[in-house]
């Protein structure tokens, strides 16, 4: 089998279940995608990242879009990655996947003068408890998560009224792996947080991803709700900003933003391995995802 482009999801998500909204969903827009690509001459198909039977020296490229399973086996996806980006081209790159992996990159992105939420990241084996590292920073109410994360992993609100009934948690999960800490971002509450979608550079479309009634978390998967929106130019540059100022060649982000506790825009998370770009909501991106995936493998 010789392909121009691989697109790689999550062997769960394979297979069709029209009775399941969330996969008739997510074949909607991958297959948006794969019909932008052949429509673009390219020999295209949907296969699993960890397919046993593929020999990825068979495809011209590999374009990452629902492989929303890496976050939880990620040795099983480093050790793949490492092998499959020897023997075929990424999108996005190697690098970028490798640098986007980490939330460390907040730190970066901060530095080269793009506003990013104020975060504290907890190296793993750090010795102190979630209630001191609440005194220290100065905050009531913080966000605490993984810095390889995804879906809301292990990602819960924590307040000195409730540190130590998390504290278990939080001594198990940083014994395996490092975390961050950021204020909470109130008006996630009250007006959600936006998702900018950036293709080759240029800003697409945008959604609102709101929390379902006392919950502080936007993914659909836990109830939240998506909603169209129409970006205004201060968000667009901020988000186009976001992506200029990473190190490596970005073919697709997403930029998602919200409005700090101070009012500003801020950048929460840039999402370029596999985030969901919400093509339902504007088709036409599949096709510049496709045109400008083409421009690069000529």
């Amino acid at each position: 089998m010789s392909l121009d482009v691989a697109v790689l999801t999550d062997s769960r998500l394979l297979p069709p279940d029209d009775r399941d909204w969330y996969r008739r969903q997510v074949h909607h827009e991958d297959g948006l995608v794969l019909t932008a690509l052949q429509r673009q001459g390219l020999l295209v198909r949907r296969l699993a990242w960890d397919d046993p039977d593929m020999d990825w020296a068979d495809a011209r490229c590999a374009l990452f879009r629902t492989t929303w399973d890496y976050f939880e086996r990620l040795p099983a996806f480093s050790n793949w990655l490492a092998r499959a980006a020897g023997q075929t081209r990424l999108f996005n790159e190697i690098g970028l996947i490798r640098w986007n992996l980490d939330k460390h990159y907040l730190a970066e992105l901060q530095q080269n003068a793009v506003h990013t939420v104020d975060t504290h990241y907890i190296e793993k084996g750090a010795p102190q408890t979630l209630r001191q590292l609440l005194a220290e920073r100065g905050w009531n109410d913080a966000i605490l998560k993984p810095v390889v994360s995804g879906a809301a992993r292990h990602t819960y609100r924590v307040a000195p009224a409730n540190a130590e009934t998390l504290e278990c948690v939080y001594a198990e999960l940083i014994q395996q792996e490092a975390m961050l800490l950021q204020p909470m971002q109130h008006s996630v509450l009250t007006q959600g947080e936006l998702s900018l979608i950036v293709i080759d550079g240029h800003f697409s479309h945008a959604i609102r991803k709101t929390p379902k009634s006392g919950d502080f978390r936007v993914q659909d998967d836990h109830g939240g709700q998506v909603h169209p929106h129409q970006a205004d130019a201060q968000e667009i540059a901020f988000a186009e900003a976001a992506v200029q100022a990473v190190p490596f060649d970005v073919l697709y982000a997403r930029v998602d933003v919200i409005r700090d506790n101070h009012g500003r825009l801020a950048v929460m998370e840039l999402e370029m391995i596999e985030p969901e770009l919400f093509f339902r909501f504007r088709p036409q991106a599949a096709e510049e995802l496709a045109a400008a995936l083409a421009r690069r493998l000529r």
